[in-house]
């Protein structure tokens, strides 16, 4: 039985507790992070010294960087669905992945910290103004990729979109004006229609 340790609404482990949904795969899930604390007791930092989620325990062996045990979890349980055996589509995926992890996820942390969870009577506009921007910017390269294949991993739902989609359901259900990307939004739509993104990715944000 694996164990994933990490809050649920993460989007980090949202991305690794429905790749596990997908592939059917039995897990347990502990709550660790943000209003549950512990990330600082000596058990958990024996697993993960960065003190961050998640983390995957699978018997003895330990992971942690979500896009990681989300490419372990592909590779180990979804070799026929998730993980490629052709070695340039697979890296044409990771290549996305680490996209997301590197350039997006960081003014996403911003959005969420500087508007989501700040009051509004506390918020700097121009923070806020200037991560909007950024992130703007960044989905717009996907947008114009999603021109051109269905999903972002190419032809077929994969790791990217998993990667991708947490994030995104972020900065699509908030209360802000946004630019009209049809792509990104045809692609989103897709995931919604996965019964897994329902129920590991759709849930409140905070």
């Amino acid at each position: 039985m694996l164990t994933v340790w990490g809050r649920k609404n993460s989007s980090n482990v949202k991305k690794v507790l429905w790749c596990l949904e997908e592939l059917n795969v039995p897990y347990k899930q502990i709550d660790i992070g943000g209003t549950f604390g512990k990330l600082n007791e000596p058990e958990y930092l024996r697993m993960n010294p960065n003190s961050v989620i998640p983390c995957l325990q699978d018997d003895d062996f330990i992971l942690w960087e979500s896009n990681t045990i989300v490419r372990y979890i592909a590779a180990k349980f979804g070799e026929k669905t998730l993980y490629p055996a052709n070695l340039q589509e697979r890296a044409s995926i990771e290549k996305w992945m680490d996209w997301v992890g590197c350039n997006l996820f960081p003014p996403i942390k911003q959005f969420m910290i500087s508007f989501i969870r700040t009051p509004e009577d506390q918020r700097d506009p121009e923070v806020v103004t200037q991560t909007l921007a950024e992130i703007e910017k960044l989905l717009s390269i996907v947008d114009n990729t999603l021109n051109n294949q269905q999903y972002l991993s190419g032809d077929k739902f994969g790791m990217a979109d998993i990667a991708l989609a947490p994030l995104a359901y972020l900065w699509l259900n908030v209360d802000i004006e946004r630019p009209s990307l049809p792509n990104l939004e045809h692609w989103y739509k897709l995931m919604t229609e996965r019964p897994a993104f329902q129920k590991i990715v759709m849930i409140e944000i905070n």
